[in-house]
């Protein structure tokens, strides 16, 4: 097959809606299939090749509400002259989606869209949006959800829209199929004790002041680290509030991360527990991940944090209050946090259980190869 996924950033940039493509490009070219990632252009890209992926580079940037400007009409001439067999637009709400909103009916491949969770679904800004979507999304081959109860396809449903298939996210087996070693973080950082990990980038909705609250509450030694290369705006912010914690709590440690891939793996591995306290997600990879390292995770009810603990009883969710002044995003109740994490500080043995059914369902469902297949058998079904 030819393929096209599109995406707003992709490698080297690091994020969730990177690693999806990602993962499911390089394996789809290992596979033999030509597939081409068309995405934002980046300076450090210096690649047109990427492990068998090609990259279709352009200036754009933007969404439908505040506006899309750069490359957006070499954009479009280049998905309708593209000669693909299928395309695949991963997120909605970003240029590289909205764009092809317009010339979709011009497009002469088939299409399938990917929504990734529709995070302004309740955002005043975004009515009009999402009062043109249904008849947008019909013109669609199929579209994929990463839970079967989240806004996207609760969206989907209410508008009687077709061909919705349900295929979650993972963890890339290649990095954690083999079990880590426990300790060569600890000793790089000069950690002892519990320790709690969080992934994400510093984009101020996160939950990493609500992390590092929790965590000068909490009534035994404890460290977290926060690991996320790019700031959107709260990085500064966060490596502050780090430093008032470590100065005033002398058995609290906040380790603000900046680190390459192969150190944020070893973190994982050397963690207790994995916290996510964010305001906003749609299916977080990092929950996945978590499974991988056999370690129990906390979450806010945010995406499917609370499916995916069902489904692999290996998550704790955090009471969670949207919060209607930012237009939908969640808040933790820190209370309740507290209560979560002392839970799992004082039953290792619980930790434990729980890590490990996590780990098995993970390499039972959610290997990224397992992933692929089912979208790879989906596309060749809108093929035929």
């Amino acid at each position: 097959m030819k393929i096209l996924h599109t995406v707003e950033f992709y490698d080297p940039s690091p994020g969730g809606a990177q690693e999806v493509v990602k993962q499911l490009s390089e394996r789809m070219a290992a596979a033999g299939h030509d597939v081409t990632v068309a995405t934002t252009r980046l300076k450090e890209r210096t690649k047109k090749t990427i492990n068998g992926v090609k990259i279709a580079e352009f200036a754009c940037s933007g969404n439908t509400v505040v506006g899309m400007s750069g490359e957006t009409k070499r954009y479009q001439d280049f998905l309708r002259q593209g000669d693909f067999d299928i395309m695949m637009n991963y997120a909605a709400q970003q240029w590289a989606t909205d764009l092809v909103y317009d010339i979709i009916d011009e497009i002469p491949y088939k299409k399938v869209i990917s929504p990734c969770g529709y995070s302004a679904l309740r955002n005043p800004d975004f009515k009009d949006y999402f009062a043109k979507l249904p008849a947008i999304l019909r013109q669609y081959d199929a579209s994929t959800y990463v839970s079967s109860s989240y806004q996207d396809i609760v969206f989907a449903r209410q508008h009687h829209l077709r061909n919705l298939h349900v295929i979650p996210n993972g963890a890339n087996e290649k990095e954690f199929l083999k079990r880590g070693e426990r300790d060569a973080f600890r000793r790089k950082h000069g950690i002892d004790g519990f320790m709690m990990m969080s992934i994400g980038n510093h984009t101020g909705a996160k939950g990493h002041y609500e992390m590092m609250a929790a965590t000068a509450q909490l009534d035994f030694p404890a460290t977290l680290v926060i690991q996320g290369k790019l700031d959107f705006g709260c990085l500064k912010t966060c490596q502050r509030q780090a430093d008032i914690i470590n100065r005033q709590y002398p058995d609290k440690r906040v380790i603000i991360l900046q680190a390459e891939r192969a150190e944020t793996v070893q973190a994982l591995w050397a963690a207790d527990v994995f916290l996510l306290l964010s305001n906003v997600e749609a299916s977080p990879v990092v929950l996945f991940e978590a499974l991988a390292v056999a370690i129990p995770f906390i979450s806010t009810d945010v995406g499917n944090a609370r499916e995916i603990a069902r489904w692999t009883s290996d998550g704790l969710i955090a009471k969670t209050s949207p919060d209607v002044v930012n237009q939908g995003n969640a808040m933790v109740y820190l209370d309740d946090a507290v209560r979560c994490i002392t839970k799992l500080y004082k039953n290792p043995a619980l930790r434990r259980r729980m890590g490990e059914r996590g780990r098995r369902a993970w390499e039972e469902k959610f290997t990224w190869d397992a992933i692929t297949k089912q979208y790879l058998e989906l596309y060749e079904r809108i093929l035929k």
